[in-house]
């Protein structure tokens, strides 16, 4: 997968100014972050140090990264788009960063995932119902954060964030849903539903990152909602190269196991394109699905069937969506080249 309009020499120089933009947006914003979580009930603020790899169970220091911080380092750059100094969006990348804390919470629950990034999920350390409670104190202290701030910026930054939340939380009901309806037939997830589905689960948070930064920054309407909307967009090409990951990608680079979507049974974008094919290699997918057959052979079908191409398409469309909202208001040009270092980063993952 290639960067859309660039060289691989104009692609590899912006991929290596990533990790310089990333480490000096958690600089920026970390000592925020902790004072924030710091004003929770101190048992909530270990669970929460834990989920963002601070600590171990029972509040011993560790040294976990929580993560690489993509969402704060859109709001920071949202912030310095609209011309303003980087600080200007640090509310808005904690805010950020702890309602995608409060997510990944609840949503390892809903998932049943007993392990994140190399050890257990909080609620396995902790518990179910404490898990939950220091997912629902995240969210909290992120309202509160934006609420503190300076009229009418602050309201207009809570009232982004509950739309965003809004759209986050009917994605994920989509998700669950999807996982009952049949592999074939009119009631079949079509790819449409599936980007719909995924912009709410995964781009709406990403939008909000970039237009929250933005607001803070002062930026006016048309720059806030440009930002949003190439947020949305790269929430969709995230997700869709996720997918493309969870069935071919190498474990030893993506930390999980080999074809393990598929083993899962879950709906993703490349096995649903491949079912939307008219090629005969859908129709025996469709039939290996509906039985529970041997995830290897259900990858090859799907690749077959173009499903791999169709979700490498899919990415590059959202990718130029991405460029197109970017163009469409003025933005500060370094912050916008760290932007695409960003969308860079988050989709070209070792396809």
């Amino acid at each position: 997968m290639t960067a859309l309009g660039t060289t691989v020499r104009e692609a590899t120089a912006t991929r290596s100014r990533t990790p310089q933009v990333l480490a000096r947006c958690r600089a920026l914003v970390r000592p925020a972050l902790v004072e924030a979580v710091g004003r929770s009930h101190p048992w909530l603020g270990e669970m929460a140090g834990y989920s963002f790899g601070w600590c171990g169970v029972g509040g011993v220091p560790a040294a976990g990264s929580g993560g690489k911080g993509v969402r704060q380092a859109l709001a920071v750059l949202g912030a310095e788009a609209a011309g303003a100094p980087a600080r200007a969006g640090v509310p808005a990348a904690v805010a950020v960063e702890l309602v995608h804390a409060f997510s990944l919470l609840h949503d390892d629950i809903m998932d049943g995932d007993t392990t994140r990034r190399g050890r257990a999920t909080a609620w396995k350390a902790y518990g179910t119902g404490p898990a939950v409670l220091a997912g629902d104190a995240l969210f909290a202290l992120a309202v509160e954060t934006l609420a503190l701030q300076p009229p009418p910026a602050g309201a207009d930054a809570v009232r982004l964030l509950s739309g965003a939340l809004g759209d986050l939380v009917r994605g994920q009901a989509d998700d669950l849903l999807f996982a009952a309806r049949p592999w074939s037939g009119p009631e079949r997830v079509r790819p449409d539903a599936y980007r719909a589905m995924a912009e709410g689960k995964t781009g709406a948070l990403l939008g909000c990152a970039a237009a929250l930064g933005a607001v803070l920054g002062g930026a006016p309407p048309a720059a806030v909602a440009a930002l949003d909307r190439a947020g949305r967009h790269l929430g969709v090409a995230f997700q869709v190269v996720d997918d493309m990951l969870g069935i071919w990608g190498d474990p030893s680079v993506t930390g999980k196991p080999v074809h393990g979507d598929l083993r899962e049974r879950k709906k993703t974008f490349p096995v649903l394109a491949a079912l939307d094919s008219p090629a005969p290699a859908a129709r025996r997918l469709a039939v290996l699905l509906e039985r529970g057959g041997d995830p290897g052979e259900a990858a090859a079908l799907a690749e077959a069937a173009g499903g791999r191409a169709a979700a490498l398409a899919e990415a590059d469309r959202q990718v130029a969506a991405v460029e197109s909202a970017l163009a469409d208001a003025p933005l500060a040009a370094g912050a916008v080249r760290d932007l695409r270092a960003l969308v860079d980063f988050a989709v070209r993952r070792d396809l």
